[in-house]
């Protein structure tokens, strides 16, 4: 059966279709404001809120299958009163409507104290695993290498945004999709007791996509403005991943095209901030004192 994926237009989430349908989501990070507050920022709940629109995902696609594709909760090492008090619930409300698997993430830990009794969810391997010739994992590990023989490979950690800026300073961020292939040379260099070479049964050329974050308290890494080792993961600093070849689309399905051309636009151009008048002046007076 050929795989279909297609995103939710202007929503963070994608629904794959082989012989089940799956929804996935990722980098849900439920219990961040009780982070912010203790830096300061006092911001309500939006658990429910959070809930409310992935309720709404599952209202249009009827999936069988809700895929979390890791940092379901926030804070680490510790898990937050908000936490114990949230997830739960959270993941009983989406597990009432379809079985949930759970890729966890860096910020996952702990995660498995926090699921709800009687229900059908699945907490994966850190590294990944394979559902229906799709392979899924967070990002922040090195991939089950299982996955290379999958037809697609999707992930997250990232946060993945495009970053456009006028020539007068002002910058838009809008959320994007990444969609790439993996360097063979990388990988073969680092799973080394494996014959993944062309045309072998241990590689398939898998597509990579990278999925947005859902909770966009969390902000996000312009591809544009990045190189590898910008980006988070081993996979990514490794090169292991072409991100000059990378293509961009926003969430409303525009398609941006190559990364190394957008580098290209002016646009696109991380600008220096310009020093207000007299801070030249008092930089070098503090520096001869």
């Amino acid at each position: 059966m050929t795989i279909q994926i297609d995103p939710i237009i202007d929503e963070p989430a994608l629904v794959v279709r082989n012989e089940t349908k799956s929804l996935v989501v990722a980098d849900i990070h439920l219990g961040i404001e009780w982070d912010l507050y203790r830096s300061g920022f006092s911001i309500p709940s939006r658990m429910k809120y959070g809930l409310e629109r992935i309720l709404n995902y599952i209202e249009q696609t009827s999936p069988d299958r809700i895929i979390l594709l890791g940092d379901v909760k926030h804070n680490v090492p510790q898990i937050s009163w908000q936490e114990r008090d949230e997830i739960p619930y959270f993941l009983s409300a989406l597990s009432d409507h379809a079985d949930v698997d759970i890729f966890p993430g860096n910020h996952d830990g702990g995660i498995e104290y926090l699921l709800p009794d009687k229900k059908n969810i699945t907490v994966h391997p850190a590294r990944g695993s394979v559902i229906e010739d799709v392979g899924y994992f967070h990002g922040h590990t090195w991939p089950d290498p299982e996955m290379f023989k999958a037809e697609y490979i999707i992930t997250a950690h990232n946060h993945p945004t495009i970053r456009l800026t006028d020539s007068l300073g002002y910058a838009m961020v809008e959320q994007s999709w990444i969609r790439t292939r993996l360097n063979l040379p990388v990988l073969q260099e680092h799973f080394s007791s494996l014959e993944l070479e062309k045309d072998s049964e241990n590689w398939n050329d898998p597509e990579l996509i990278i999925v947005p974050s859902f909770n966009e308290l969390c902000g996000g890494v312009a591809f544009n403005e990045s190189m590898h080792d910008d980006l988070l993961g081993p996979l990514f600093s490794s090169r292991g991943v072409d991100i000059d070849n990378a293509q961009a689309y926003l969430l409303d399905g525009t398609q941006l095209g190559k990364l190394k051309n957008i580098r290209k636009l002016e646009e696109s151009k991380v600008r220096p901030r310009k020093k207000r008048k007299g801070q030249g002046s008092r930089s070098k007076e503090r520096s001869n004192k």
